[in-house]
């Protein structure tokens, strides 16, 4: 099949690549519509109990929470002061006047509840409310931009500090679009300074970024159209970059690498573009789509955050190696023997049949016992702190401390009362004529640990809802202890509907927790299947699956360390510690690692397969398989990381996390797992390493 395809590809090399480039620069018209298009939500269940609890609360009982909080600091004023209230009623009428405002309510015009005062007296809140609908993040994020610079800062002597939903949602999306122009400028020009290392020639070494650089914005229609349908997190824009560069340059180095390799052996231009599409697009073909297999499994969990990396993983992945096998053998047809133009580095045209890599596979080989003692020993004490790893939340806390809107969120939360969480809702559909029932509920709520308070029964036509306050966070370990034993409570009213911020978190902690072992189920099987099909192996599957399980591990150690206890914030930059990670961002970063460890394993087993194939023994198969691919490999993860590193110039701790999480995960698994690990195995599984029972050799690939 690749084969035909290569021929396909040299007959028509000029309209494959012009159609290539117009689809492209179509695709990025089209898709730079996006950026105004994504949102900071999606981390709730749209189809738990608290969900179904908040439409109600909406859409029945009218309620609505502010979109925006503005902290009112009167200095050394009390804010009952005739003059500070003078000040504030005009600064109410001025907030009334933006666009999307429907009403305040403040301190001080709700008739100085104390519930609205800071414990010191000198602040107080005023409650902004948006006119658009509630799940509506675009208008909400446009509401806090307008919010937060007009009003944020010094209004006639007062100190004005600007937080709240709609403020959050424009600080991270603001700080997301810049972080992202920085990182693509310093990660591009890098890039292409390793390319020049890796091929020795500028033309080589131009054709990995363009790949990568049409894959991104290709991705980005895939992302415009999805904007059209459902909700897609702002944050996938991050791992369109990451990857579009990382995976884009990783195929196209295989490729451009082939097709040299065979120019520089005396073939043809023609020939060795059908070879290189037939070897290294096949490669590139099955890596992608174990890639791609792994990315599509953030479409089992219920919350649309993780479903936007998955869209964003597919179509990126999907592009990059569209980009690599089609469009690329197309151009490298075209150039020819053009390719090496601008030679800097001779030794870097021609690669060497011995080496380096040869001859540390053959070491290793001497001493595998050991050496995989040695490995398993440096990934075990890189794991363990995983198992101190806590989970939350997303909140303002990813903002750097220094931002304002997060600055707001800290004065909110140490100057005021109550504050530390949102009530947890108790909503009864058709509950009146039930109140008996409810009262004898609501006094088993009482005595749970944590809730200091509820509310009156408030009636609403039919139905009823009551407000339960607690003195624990919102999205703890602890208010889900609360949720789930309120939840378990006995005698607990027909249709009775708990929700809330506590709840809300609960909900997508068990909703992931739910899905978790799906998706790790589809992860094994559907690699292992994609694995033995391309090696006709049913144990180097096996051995791929639990390498990369021990890499992931140590990569989540390395996490855990820096980002919950606090450690080397000199190398990642300053953060706030909170004690925890978001749940999301965690299994994002455990995919993508898991996904791009396999990319490396077949880049690696894919050249030993072939020394295999042509009748040398394992351990030469593994020696030359090794030296042959190494150079690449190592490049490539070299520049996956630096693409990825870039990302920890973010000011969003999530991007942080990622960016270090995957720079760390592929430099380990280039060196420590493919370069030892995995020679040290194949030289102790010996000739089994090649073993399938004869009745499954049919479902194999033939090389």
């Amino acid at each position: 099949m690749f084969e035909k395809l290569g021929i396909f590809i040299v007959k028509r090399r000029k309209a494959v690549l012009v159609l290539f480039l117009l689809a492209t620069l179509l695709a990025g018209g089209v898709g730079s519509q996006a950026f105004g298009k994504l949102d900071t939500g999606g981390y709730s269940d749209e189809n738990s109990e608290s969900a179904k609890a908040f439409t109600y609360l909406i859409k029945k009982f009218k309620v609505q929470e502010p979109a925006a909080i503005l902290v009112v600091d009167s200095g050394t004023t009390d804010i009952n002061d005739p003059a500070v209230t003078t000040k504030v009623s005009a600064l109410e009428q001025e907030i009334a006047t933006v666009p999307g405002v429907s009403r305040t309510l403040s301190y001080w015009s709700a008739g100085n509840p104390a519930s609205l005062k800071s414990i010191d007296g000198k602040a107080g809140f005023i409650f902004i409310f948006s006119s658009s609908d509630a799940f509506d993040w675009n208008a909400l994020g446009n509401l806090g931009a307008t919010i937060q610079k007009r009003f944020d800062g010094n209004y006639q002597g007062l100190t004005i500090s600007a937080a709240g939903g709609a403020v959050i949602t424009h600080a991270i999306n603001q700080r997301i679009e810049k972080d992202l122009i920085l990182a693509e400028s310093i990660a591009i020009p890098l890039t292409f300074l390793l390319l020049l290392l890796v091929f020795g020639a500028l033309v080589a070494s131009a054709m990995p970024l363009f790949i990568g650089i049409s894959g991104i914005f290709s991705s980005f229609l895939i992302i415009y159209l999805l904007t059209l349908f459902t909700n897609v997190s702002v944050f996938a824009l991050n791992l369109i970059t990451g990857l579009g560069l990382g995976l884009g340059i990783d195929y196209a180095l295989l490729m451009v690498n082939r097709f040299r390799e065979e120019l520089h052996h005396g073939h043809s231009v023609e020939e060795s573009v059908i070879t290189t599409v037939k070897t290294a697009g096949k490669t590139v073909f099955y890596s992608g789509l174990t890639v791609l297999v792994t990315m599509a499994s953030l479409l089992f969990f219920p919350l649309n955050f993780l479903k936007s990396f998955g869209y964003a993983g597919i179509a990126v992945i999907t592009f990059a190696v569209f980009g690599a096998v089609i469009a690329l053998p197309a151009l490298l047809a075209i150039l020819g023997t053009k390719i090496d133009k601008g030679v800097i580095r001779k030794s870097a045209i021609t690669p060497k049949e011995e080496g380096r890599w040869a001859k540390t596979a053959r070491a290793v080989m001497k001493r595998p016992i050991p050496i995989v003692i040695a490995c398993l020993a440096i990934l075990g004490v890189m794991a363990a702190p995983v198992m101190n790893i806590g989970f939350a939340q997303v909140d303002s806390r990813v903002l750097p401390a220094s931002d304002p809107a997060a600055r707001a969120a800290h004065i909110i939360e140490t100057r005021f009362d109550g504050m530390a969480g949102s009530p947890i809702e108790i909503v009864i559909p058709n509950g009146v004529g039930k109140e008996s029932e409810i009262t004898t509920f609501l006094d088993k709520v009482r005595a749970s640990n944590g809730v200091v308070n509820i509310g009156p029964i408030e009636t609403f036509g039919k139905d009823i809802r009551v407000r339960v306050i607690s003195s624990l966070a919102s999205r703890t370990k602890e208010s889900e202890k609360v949720i789930h034993s309120i939840r378990a409570l006995d005698d607990r009213p027909v249709g009775m509907l708990i929700g809330g911020g506590a709840a809300d978190f609960t909900d997508s902690q068990d909703g992931i927790a739910k899905k978790l072992p799906l998706a790790l189920g589809w992860i094994a099987l559907t690699v292992m299947i994609l694995i033995f099909v391309f090696t006709g192996s049913i144990i180097l599957p096996i051995k791929a699956v639990l390498l990369n399980g021990l890499s992931l591990a140590a990569t989540l150690g390395a996490i855990t360390w820096i980002f919950i206890d606090g450690h080397l914030k000199w190398l990642v930059g300053d953060f706030t510690v909170t004690g925890s990670l978001d749940t999301g961002s965690v299994i994002l970063v455990a995919v993508v690692v898991f996904g791009l460890s396999m990319d490396y394993e077949l880049f690696l087993l894919s050249r030993i397969r072939e020394e295999h194939l042509t009748g040398k023994s394992n351990v030469e198969s593994v020696a030359v398989g090794l030296q042959r691919s190494a150079r690449i490999i190592t490049a490539a993860a070299l520049i996956l990381a630096v693409v990825f590193a870039t990302f920890v110039t973010s000011g969003v701790t999530s991007i942080k996390m990622l960016g270090f999480g995957v720079a760390l995960a592929v430099l380990l698994d280039a060196t420590l797992v493919r370069a030892l690990l995995v020679p040290a195995l194949m030289r102790l599984f010996g000739e089994r390493n090649w073993w399938a029972p004869h009745w499954m050799q049919r479902f194999t690939l033939k090389h």
